[in-house]
């Protein structure tokens, strides 16, 4: 009876066990909707890796610089947030006649009329005060449980720079080679793995969203388009989220150079087509020889992602994709089918 029980637990096999317990976190995290305190430590943790310019006795150094590159980029995207909250109603409310005088032109009929048409063909007819307040109080909570979520994977990105291991000193395991052990080696490598991918994807992303964003800023200060620090915020910000991001960042700046004319946004429209050219360039030296997933495939990541876990999802998907790509390419499948030696069946 022992021998047989020992038989039984050799044939766990800790990598199998290490690929159930990945598969059940990325299914808990899309079932709670945990995507943005993933992305705040994974993206925590890439900076800090950066940072970690000593590599004896230089973590704590690298937390302090993270601490305060933290402070800086919170500063930045609050001063952005204020801005964008006052800029965008005052761009749809200037946009708005210019484009609706400018399809009257060339009789194209649009379903708006106006700002507060435009707001109720997107969102939905505002009913009554009570159902505004009911959404703001809800988005309000939304807000503070994300910023929570951020503070977390803050804290937990930087519990693991400083000690990257599962297993703590203790007492030492009655077996060598024991299960738990071996386990946790296991599930270390997957996550291994997993961290690689985000740094490949975004960090192409990044810098591919970068040199966008430093072109669009030129444009800006060429053709004086008004609103700079939202056309930029927003060119940066989308352009992590793959395909999509780029549609919502054109649209918002070729909304604001109707601000102006229709023959800035006109310009506007030439300036985004030429730089999505070099985009496309840029994706296939930076992205395309690292991840090798075709568009369709990505679509569909994004429209998944999207519907799990909203727009952090949307910027996780390419993530989990190329993950999925990177671990299922070391697996080596067997085929124990003999040949069939030619002419017989």
């Amino acid at each position: 009876m022992i021998e047989a029980g020992q038989n039984r637990h050799t044939t766990i096999k800790p990598n199998r066990v290490s690929y159930l317990f990945m598969a059940a976190a990325l299914a808990v995290m899309a079932w709670l909707h945990l995507a943005t305190p993933l992305l705040a430590a994974l993206f925590s943790y890439l900076a800090l890796t950066r940072l970690h310019l000593v590599k004896e006795r230089g973590k704590w150094l690298a937390v302090g610089l993270f601490l305060l590159l933290l402070v800086f980029v919170a500063y930045e995207l609050g001063y952005f947030i204020n801005q964008a909250v006052r800029a965008l109603p005052e761009i749809a409310d200037k946009a708005i006649p210019s484009i609706i005088a400018w399809a009257r032109q060339y009789e194209i009929e649009l379903s708006f009329t106006d700002y507060d048409s435009l707001k109720d063909l997107a969102f939905g007819a505002v009913t009554s005060e009570v159902n505004y307040l009911g959404r703001f109080a809800n988005f309000a909570r939304g807000a503070t449980t994300q910023f929570l979520f951020l503070a977390v994977g803050c804290v937990i990105a930087i519990s693991i720079f400083l000690n990257p291991r599962l297993e703590l000193g203790g007492d030492l395991p009655v077996v060598n080679n024991n299960l738990y052990s071996l386990c946790c080696q296991e599930i270390a490598a997957r996550f291994r793995v997993f961290y690689r991918s985000f740094a490949t994807v975004m960090g192409a992303q990044i810098i591919i969203s970068a040199i966008n964003t430093v072109f669009t800023t030129l444009f800006v200060l060429v053709v004086h388009l008004p609103y700079a620090v939202v056309v930029v915020g927003v060119t940066f910000l989308c352009g992590l989220v793959p395909v999509v991001g780029n549609l919502v960042s054109n649209t918002i700046i070729i909304g604001i150079g109707f601000t102006v004319s229709p023959k800035t946004a006109l310009c506007a429209l030439i300036f985004l087509v030429v730089i999505h050219k070099l985009e496309y360039f840029l994706n296939s030296k930076i992205i395309g020889y690292r991840i090798r997933n075709p568009l369709w495939l990505t679509l569909l990541a994004l429209i998944v992602g999207e519907r799990l876990m909203g727009v952090p999802g949307m910027i996780l998907a390419p993530v989990v994709l190329n993950y999925l790509r990177l671990e299922t390419c070391c697996i080596e499948v067997k085929d124990r089918a003999q040949p069939r030696p030619a002419g017989k069946e």
